[in-house]
């Protein structure tokens, strides 16, 4: 992928967990209080606002249906996330999630079933003209199967090969957007 291509044309899908927010290992972030944003990743989706034409989140929540929190409790934590989104610049254009605990099921990433409602949706949005940004080998997968791009993100820098690109943080993969674009 040439990155100076990039432009509102463009669809961004970013995992939750471990790129907006910090993943609690073994465990799910089940309320508010247990929300924490990563270091500049605000500012990196207020960036990114001005860059991609859409910013869709895709998350499998398992905690839901594991029965540890509730789909209020996920609609909170992210009426409260987009908010702070907002009044920093940025914008999320739509939140799916999939709680289903199955991995067979449409919806849970790396299936598809979410980009599909996204598509539906927003039927602008072009898979080829797409960047997944996830830390999961899932989130990569899932980005694969649709013909996106797609961004590892990882602070540990464990090596995976399946993807186009990794860094470190979602700020760090931003600003080397921004750097290709502003080289044009």
């Amino acid at each position: 992928m040439k990155l100076s291509q990039i432009n509102k044309d463009w669809t961004l899908f970013l995992d939750r967990d471990g790129v907006i927010n910090v993943k609690k290992e073994n465990d799910y972030v089940k309320n508010w209080k247990e929300f924490v944003f990563h270091d500049k990743s605000i500012s990196a989706i207020a960036k990114l606002t001005k860059i991609f034409g859409r910013i869709i989140i895709v998350t499998n929540q398992k905690g839901i249906g594991k029965g540890l929190m509730t789909e209020m409790d996920l609609n909170t934590i992210h009426k409260k996330m987009i908010k702070i989104i907002e009044l920093n610049f940025g914008k999320i254009d739509k939140i799916y999630f999939c709680p289903d605990i199955n991995d067979s099921f449409i919806d849970r990433k790396p299936n598809i079933g979410m980009a599909l409602k996204a598509k539906n949706e927003f039927p602008l949005i072009d898979f080829k003209k797409s960047v997944m940004i996830g830390d999961s080998s899932s989130d990569i997968l899932f980005g694969h199967r649709l013909g996106m791009q797609t961004v590892f993100i990882n602070a540990l820098k464990r090596q995976n090969n399946n993807f186009q690109f990794e860094f470190k943080s979602l700020i760090d993969f931003t600003n080397f957007l921004i750097e290709s674009l502003n080289k044009n």
